[in-house]
C-alpha cells in the first residue's frame, strides 16, 4: 500500500457523496471518484500532496464527472440539456455524514440484500471482490457479477436520501455492511497484518453515528457493544513482531477496559429493552469473553447457549464453527469433532481454512498430536492471511517437536 493509499479510502466516500447530491447518476459518479483516485495515486508521489486533498479530489472527479455525463448526453442527444439536468448542491442531513448516507443509498429496495450488501462494500466500503467474497463464502466471480447486476439495475436511479420509513427498511444490510467491515479490519483475511485498523475504526465510528441517531434500536446498539467488545482485545491479539496471539493466551490486562466497560453497558441495556437479535447475541458472547479475568475462567456452558440462540436466530456457516468449538469445550473434544463432521458438510465450508483449524484444535484437545499437526498445515496452506498461516505453522511445529 502506498503511503496516500489510507488517505485516499477516507476521502472516497466523501466525495462521491458530495458528486451523488450534487449531480444523481451513481454509477458515473463511481467511475469518476475511481479515476481521480487513479490520477491521486499517480501524480501525488511525484508532485507533492495538494494541500486540500479532498478539493483536489473533488475538482478533479467533478471534471471527469463531467467528461462521462458529456458523453452519455451525446450518445443520447441530449448534451445540450446540461446545465439543466445539474440540480443545485444540497445540504446534508444533519448528523448523517456523507459515507453512512451513501451506505442507505447503495442499499436500494431494487436490489437483493446480498447484492445491498456487495456494492456497498465494494464501491463505499473500499473492500475488493476478493474481500467480499471471502466475507459471504462464495467463490469471486459470483461476487462480481452480483455488482456488476446491482449497478445495472439501480442505472438512472434517482440517489436522494430515503424517507425514514425506507430508512429503516434498509437498516439490516446497512448493518451487515459495517459489520463485515469491522470484520475485515479485525482480522484482515490476507495480506501480512492482522489488523486494518482503518477498515475497524472506521466501521466503530459510524455504527456509533447511527446508534446516536437510532439509539432505542436494539440492534444497532448491539452491533456497537459487538464492535467495542471485540475491538477491546487488538492491544494484546499481536505480540510485538505482529505474531498472532489466541484469544486463550492473550495477557488480558491489555485489553481495553474502557471499551469493555462502554460495551458492556450497551449490551446490557440492549438485552433489557429490545427485541433480542443477532448482533445483540454475539455482543453477548463477546461480553462473556471479556468477563473472564483467566481463560479458564470463561463461562463456557453460558457462551454454547448463546451460541444455540444465534444459530436459531441468524444461522450461518461461521456460527456454525464458533458453536462446534464452544460444545467442545463443554462436552469435550471427542463431541466437538463429532458436531464439526457434521458442520463441514456445509458446501460454503468446503476448503476453508477455518474447518482445518477447528479440526486440529480439537485433535490436540483429545492427545491426538500428529493428526492435529497435519490439520494445522492444512490450514496454514489454506489461508491467505501471513499472521494466520505462521500461527497456525508454528502450532504443528510446536505439537511436533513437544510430542
Amino acid at each position: 500500500m502506498t503511503d496516500v493509499e489510507p488517505l485516499l479510502r477516507e476521502l472516497a466516500p466523501q466525495v462521491l457523496g458530495i458528486l451523488v447530491r450534487r449531480y444523481g447518476g451513481f454509477d458515473i459518479c463511481e467511475d469518476a471518484v475511481q479515476d481521480a483516485m487513479i490520477a491521486a495515486v499517480t501524480q501525488w508521489p511525484a508532485d507533492g500532496m495538494p494541500d486540500n486533498p479532498r478539493g483536489w479530489l473533488l475538482t478533479v472527479a467533478s471534471r471527469r464527472r463531467g467528461e462521462l455525463w458529456r458523453s452519455e448526453a451525446a450518445r443520447r442527444r441530449r448534451e445540450e440539456n446540461v446545465a439543466a439536468m445539474t440540480p443545485p448542491d444540497p445540504e446534508p442531513v444533519s448528523g448523517v455524514d456523507d459515507t453512512l448516507r451513501l451506505f442507505f443509498l447503495c442499499c436500494h429496495p431494487a436490489l437483493t440484500q446480498a447484492s445491498q450488501v456487495a456494492l456497498t462494500l465494494r464501491a463505499v466500503g473500499g473492500l475488493t471482490t476478493t474481500e467480499i467474497a471471502r466475507a459471504f463464502l462464495v467463490p469471486e466471480s459470483t461476487i462480481g457479477q452480483r455488482i456488476s447486476r446491482a449497478k445495472k439495475t439501480i442505472k438512472g436511479t434517482d440517489f436522494t436520501l430515503p424517507p425514514p420509513d425506507e430508512q429503516e427498511s434498509r437498516l439490516a444490510a446497512v448493518l451487515h455492511v459495517l459489520y463485515l467491515i469491522f470484520n475485515e479490519g479485525y482480522t484482515a483475511t490476507s495480506g501480512e497484518t492482522l489488523h486494518r485498523v482503518e477498515l475497524s475504526s472506521e466501521a466503530i465510528r459510524l455504527t456509533r453515528q447511527l446508534s446516536n441517531q437510532l439509539p432505542a434500536d436494539g440492534e444497532v446498539t448491539g452491533l456497537l457493544a459487538l464492535m467495542l467488545l471485540t475491538d477491546a482485545r487488538r492491544p494484546a491479539r499481536t505480540t510485538a513482531d505482529g505474531a498472532l496471539v489466541p484469544l486463550a493466551e492473550q495477557d488480558r490486562g491489555r485489553w481495553n477496559a474502557d471499551q469493555i466497560a462502554e460495551g458492556d453497558a450497551l449490551i446490557t441495556s440492549a438485552l433489557k429493552s429490545s427485541p433480542i437479535g443477532q448482533y445483540q447475541l454475539q455482543a453477548a458472547i463477546a461480553a462473556v469473553h471479556d468477563s473472564a479475568r483467566k481463560a479458564e475462567d470463561t463461562d463456557w456452558p453460558e457462551i454454547l447457549g448463546l451460541y444455540e440462540l444465534l444459530t436459531a436466530e441468524a444461522p450461518s456457516p461461521m456460527v456454525t464453527l464458533n458453536r462446534v468449538v464452544a460444545h467442545a469445550m463443554v462436552h469435550g473434544p471427542a463431541a466437538g469433532l463429532a458436531e464439526l463432521a457434521v458442520a463441514e458438510k456445509d458446501p460454503a465450508l468446503a476448503g476453508h481454512h477455518r474447518v482445518a483449524a477447528v479440526r486440529a484444535h480439537l485433535l490436540d484437545l483429545a492427545g491426538d498430536r500428529e493428526a492435529a499437526a497435519h490439520h494445522y498445515r492444512l490450514a496454514a496452506a489454506a489461508t491467505d492471511s501471513g499472521p494466520e498461516r505462521r500461527y497456525l505453522e508454528e502450532r504443528g511445529d510446536r505439537i511436533v517437536t513437544s510430542g
